[in-house]
């Protein structure tokens, strides 16, 4: 195998919690699927501690609710909504005009939006697996359409919210929309598999470049979330095993949001580095180092995928990629 395994930093101080945020006065922050679970507590967090926060979000009224939630939640709070559906290529391009258009910089990209339990197979506009297209290629295509929005400074981060579930994912290359043999879980695995493999590259990519942006890979554990309790299209029984294990062994929307706090805002947060619990198995407790999997670190198998999704999504990322190295 071959490969450029992740940086890794210092470990997060034990008890890290949302108040050890720092300033984030003058920092903007575009957070996907942040009108509920994680990606609400994240933006809630990060608009508290002063940043403008941009809720992209698929759902217009539950995206106001959710602006309205943080604004009385967090008083003199700045936060905004913009359509956004990750599964459309359209709506991914026509986002990110919209913002360059208006020459906005961005200090934080939050790659959270995702959908699970999805019994049947199904397809995207652009004939896409579902999952595939809404956790993974669109956001790929979005944060290569914005990567020249991002200022160039090490506290401008990518924040890719991958899954425990990466570690018994495949990339499936010989069949990778699914579609001589599906399985929701299958499909799922690998979304969250080719969004840390793509963090990760992406990290390399930026440190050849010379470039002080960071990519952070992280997962929030076991967390109590939409994507848990009903998933997309999930069954009564999905519906109701997803309940009765996360409210066994899992933890809230608020501790399970902590890594990504620690990624998007600690100074100490290290590009490359993946992030989760401390906890049993990373299934929930404050921010830690989390473990990658050897196959999410194969610079070949990242190379393959980066090159796929150019070429599904029809976005060009330009960064060379990092040099292998025997492993």
């Amino acid at each position: 195998m071959t490969g450029t395994g992740p940086a890794l930093g210092d470990a997060p101080p034990s008890g890290w919690k949302a108040a050890d945020i720092p300033p984030q006065t003058g920092r903007t922050a575009i957070i996907t699927g942040a009108t509920s679970g994680i990606g609400f507590e994240t933006a809630l967090a990060l608009a508290g501690a002063g940043a403008r926060v941009v809720l992209a979000a698929r759902d217009p009224d539950k995206a106001a609710r959710a602006v309205a939630a943080i604004r009385r939640a967090r008083p003199g709070s700045r936060p905004e909504a913009r359509p956004l559906d990750t599964g459309s290529l359209a709506s991914v391009n026509a986002f990110a005009a919209g913002w360059r258009a208006e020459e906005q910089a961005l200090d934080l990209l939050v790659l959270n939006a995702g959908i699970a339990s999805v019994p049947r197979r199904e397809e995207t506009e652009d004939g896409f697996e579902r999952q595939l297209g809404t956790n993974y290629l669109g956001h790929f295509a979005l944060a290569g359409l914005l990567l020249p929005s991002l200022r160039p400074d090490p506290a401008s981060r990518v924040v890719s919210v991958a899954s425990i579930a990466h570690r018994s994912g495949l990339i499936h290359f010989d069949d990778l929309q699914l579609r001589r043999t599906y399985g929701a879980q299958v499909a799922y695995r690998q979304t969250k598999l080719a969004l840390l493999i793509f963090a990760l590259e992406l990290d390399r990519r930026l440190r050849a470049a010379g470039s002080p942006i960071r990519s952070i890979p992280v997962h929030p554990g076991l967390a109590r979330t939409d994507i848990t309790r009903r998933g997309d299209r999930a069954g009564p029984l999905a519906r109701l095993a997803g309940r009765a294990i996360f409210a066994a062994i899992g933890q809230s929307a608020a501790r399970g949001a902590l890594p990504l706090l620690y990624a998007a805002a600690a100074p100490a947060a290290q590009g490359g580095t993946y992030y989760g619990p401390s906890g049993f198995r990373e299934f929930r407790g404050g921010p830690a180092i989390a473990e990658v999997e050897p196959h999410a670190r194969d610079g070949a198998v990242a190379r393959r995928l980066w090159a796929i999704s150019e070429d599904l999504t029809a976005v060009r990322i330009p960064l060379a990629p990092a040099p292998l190295l025997p492993g």
